[in-house]
């Protein structure tokens, strides 16, 4: 009898957990690879963060493995790159056409000296297409531990530059740079291509007013909307102490902003700032208009001890010229007025100012960390860098904040070393698209139909036949004025037993529930059914005004504050704490500009 027992009592346990599997297949068959040890309770919407995808490293390749990773994680650079490469899809043939140089105004950027191969290549956008796919790539969300290679986009490279590019050992800001001044300048020879294709529309269609009006438009039409974000710019001015005069202010572009390390044993990144935009003095310098001066007070002693008429009057002639030079514009001296020599102008201390006047989406920040000894052989600054999690830049009217999302770190001495980088683990929600296939234009502003929830009956007698408060998402900018939401309705308009209320927009954490401000018709659903309503969608115990609870908060800040450290194909978790101890090792720094709401 006992084998008889036990047999059944296994039969009956193996079919208990077939049972089991086969539930946990129909229903979950995803538990397993969603759920996270880490944080019990996540059930099967967890963000699966196990991991990312690494990038493998056969010969010397952790320079670029460091940069591509750094840059995955910037949103604001993966959009521009949808974006572009969007726009380029639309019309192949406008960039297939190389555009002449100085077919249009202000081309400073592109010379006659850029082959046409080159030319082509960047108005296809060879670079920005590559880099889109390795970065789409990179931001897989796998289920076990992925790697992939650089590769590809490194042939890209090669094939846009017409070069090879050496697996010695290299740096990884000289990598950044060439890839990130080759993206700008794809952008600017695309949004020149699109500039001459109308205007040769214009040209076939208005002649030569049309033309006109389109190469009138400033810094090549209306395409930069949406500018490249790693490029700003800084402006360079002098001033001489001593007569005031400030010559025209130089303004440069930058991608990478480049920051000395000063050679202490420790300091912050605002002290590498004040290195480069803070005053600086400057002694021994020769100023325009103090030469013009010092050439004015010489034509005046000559003419008081001319010994004729002529040279008399040559003097008084040059000494107005200069004088006239003096109040119009110092930098332009008169030509046939012949100035004293060079050496035996005066000297002068100036004051230099640089300002950033347009800030980038996307701050890359350079520590040079590079120094050379008595010997003139370069060496590596060690010195402890301090930075911040959030960086405000800019004076007190126009101040930018940026927040820190991706850093580089470089181990070793100056010759060699290993790269590894750090990512935010930043998880984009899927953005709805219900006009996926609708033929729109670049930037799509068609309006997307905002179904009303719908609401159970409440235990308490709400009545059917009587309609519960319509509640619809706010329009977002210009679909406000095409709206259908009840509250856009006069009170003649609306439904009987409707209640106009309205929520606000759906991607804000403080989301407000606002009823309307007039009673409904007299045959509608009294105040106190509103509230009743309002309670069944905010659901129960929970006040439908009220903001989202304090845990909300706290678990999305606790994400914010995890990140990746990535070293080529390894990669584990970190948190805020770890990057920004990473002082000695840190090298370059990926900010991305907070928008305001």
């Amino acid at each position: 009898m006992m084998p008889d027992k036990t047999l059944r009592v296994v039969t009956y346990a193996a079919g208990a957990s077939l049972a089991a599997i086969t539930l946990v297949y129909v229903f979950g068959p995803t538990y397993f690879l969603d759920s996270d040890d880490s944080s019990p309770g996540r059930g099967t919407f967890s963000s699966r963060n196990k991991g990312v995808v690494g990038l493998s490293n056969p010969a010397n390749d952790c320079f670029i493995n460091s940069v591509l990773q750094a840059l995955a994680g910037l949103g604001d650079l993966r959009l521009y790159l949808i974006r572009e490469t969007h726009r380029r899809s639309f019309d192949e043939s406008v960039y297939a056409q190389p555009v002449p140089a100085g077919a249009l105004a202000r081309d400073e950027r592109f010379r006659n000296d850029i082959p046409r191969w080159k030319l082509e290549g960047l108005q296809r956008g060879i670079a920005t297409r590559s880099l889109k796919e390795i970065l789409d790539a990179l931001n897989e969300r796998p289920i076990y531990k992925k790697t992939i290679s650089a590769l590809p986009f490194v042939r890209a490279l090669e094939v846009a530059f017409g070069q090879r590019i050496s697996r010695q050992q290299q740096d990884a800001q000289e990598f950044l740079q060439v890839v990130a001044e080759r993206l700008c300048d794809e952008y600017h020879a695309g949004c020149r291509a699109r500039l001459f294709a109308r205007r040769i529309v214009a040209v076939g269609e208005d002649g030569i007013a049309g033309a006109d009006k389109v190469s009138s438009e400033n810094d090549l039409g209306a395409d930069e909307v949406e500018g490249f974000p790693l490029e700003g710019k800084f402006e360079s001015q002098i001033e001489c102490l001593t007569c005031g005069f400030k010559p025209r202010f130089t303004a440069s572009n930058f991608c990478t902003l480049t920051l000395n390390v000063p050679r202490v044993s420790s300091t912050s990144l605002g002290a590498c700032f004040d290195g480069m935009f803070k005053t600086e003095y400057i002694d021994d310098f020769k100023c325009e208009k103090c030469r013009l001066v010092h050439a004015l007070a010489h034509f005046e002693s000559a003419m008081a001890r001319a010994a004729s008429d002529a040279a008399r009057a040559e003097a008084e002639t040059a000494a107005a010229k200069l004088r006239l030079a003096i109040d119009a514009d110092p930098e332009k001296p008169p030509e046939d007025v012949q100035l004293p020599d060079l050496r035996f102008a005066p000297k002068r201390r100036i004051a230099r100012h640089i300002r950033m006047t347009e800030f980038p989406k996307i701050l890359a920040i350079h520590l040079s960390r590079s120094i050379f000894d008595a010997s003139h052989s370069s060496l590596k600054n060690s010195a402890k860098v301090s930075f911040p999690e959030e960086l405000p830049l800019g004076g007190l009217l126009r101040q930018q904040k940026y927040k820190l999302l991706s850093v580089v770190m470089h181990k070793g001495s100056h010759n060699s070393g290993h790269y590894e980088s750090f990512r935010r683990q930043n998880v984009y929600p899927p953005f709805s698209n219900p006009s996926t296939f609708r033929p729109s234009e670049v930037y799509s502003r068609t309006a997307s139909p905002a179904p009303t929830p719908r609401t159970p009956a409440h235990s308490h007698g709400l009545d059917r036949s009587s309609s519960s408060p319509a509640l619809t998402p706010e329009p977002l900018g210009d679909q406000s004025k095409s709206s259908l939401s009840p509250a856009s309705l006069t009170p003649a308009e609306s439904p009987a037993g409707s209640a106009p209320s309205s929520l606000c927009n759906g991607t804000s954490t403080g989301e407000k529930l606002r009823p309307s401000k007039s009673p409904g018709p007299a045959g509608g659903v009294p105040r106190g059914r509103d509230s009743e309503a309002l309670n069944i969608v905010a659901g129960p115990g929970r006040s439908p005004l009220a903001r989202p609870a304090p845990a909300a908060k706290s678990k999305q800040r606790k994400q914010q504050a995890r990140w990746w450290r990535i070293s080529d194909e390894k990669v584990k978790e970190a948190s805020t704490r770890d990057v920004l101890s990473m002082q000695r090792e840190v090298y370059m720094l990926f900010y991305e500009m907070e928008r305001r709401p």
